[in-house]
């Protein structure tokens, strides 16, 4: 089964780690520190995250935001976001870094298909990011997640097709991006996605804990 996959390509945020909580403070943060009474709990947000892209969430808050404002307060999040993640305040999900290794000692290609900022992506990756092949993030994209534009050009970066890799995906637009293409997805559900439609996934579980990369490449079938 091992050489039927060539690549793994991971989402991101709720992906690789559980990183929305961040997002979220960071998020109010820059809010008060702007002078602004706005405030995303966690019920607000979960709806937010229907969105792709921390610009566009903030637009779909509040519609009214000046291009000037929606930058700034997305840029001053970035900041705060990645300090955190520096401090040492977000790490990996269960399983993630085994997989990730075992992965390279395989000899399959790694990638990274988000439409997060390539900021936050690299923040999070740190020295990992010499593993990744290929890292394609919001700013290489014009339609961000559940569009499959960003499978689209992983794909063609890795010279590979759809069967010949596998997906780890946390959430419904990520699903659909990468269905749509004809991947194959193994969906970990994050704090913020618990719940959700997953039935189009090769198969879904709580997280990587303890699932070796043969027992992965097995449930794509």
């Amino acid at each position: 089964m091992m050489t039927r996959v060539a690549a793994l390509i991971f989402d991101v945020d709720g992906t690789l780690a559980e990183t929305e909580e961040a997002h979220r403070y960071a998020f109010n943060r820059a809010f008060s520190e702007s002078g602004l009474n706005w405030t995303w709990n966690q019920a607000i947000y979960r709806q937010l995250l229907k969105v792709s892209g921390g610009k566009e969430r903030i637009l779909a808050f509040a519609p009214d935001a000046s291009p000037e404002l929606v930058a700034g307060l997305h840029s001053r999040k970035n900041q705060i976001y990645s300090k955190m993640v520096a401090s040492g305040q977000v790490s990996f999900r269960p399983g993630i870094e085994s997989l990730i290794s075992s992965a390279r000692a395989q000899g399959l290609k790694l990638a990274i298909a988000t439409t997060a900022t390539r900021a936050n992506v690299e923040a999070l990756l740190g020295a990992r990011k010499a593993f990744f092949h290929t890292i394609a993030c919001a700013e290489d994209v014009r339609k961000k997640k559940p569009d499959p534009e960003v499978y689209a050009l992983v794909l063609k970066r890795l010279d590979l097709t759809a069967d010949k890799c596998l997906v780890l995906e946390d959430s419904p637009n990520g699903l659909t991006a990468a269905t749509a293409l004809g991947l194959k997805v193994i969906v970990t559900p994050s704090l913020y996605t618990r719940g959700q439609d997953f039935s189009a996934a090769a198969a879904v579980l709580p997280d990587l804990g303890g699932v070796t990369l043969a027992q992965l490449i097995d449930l794509k079938g």
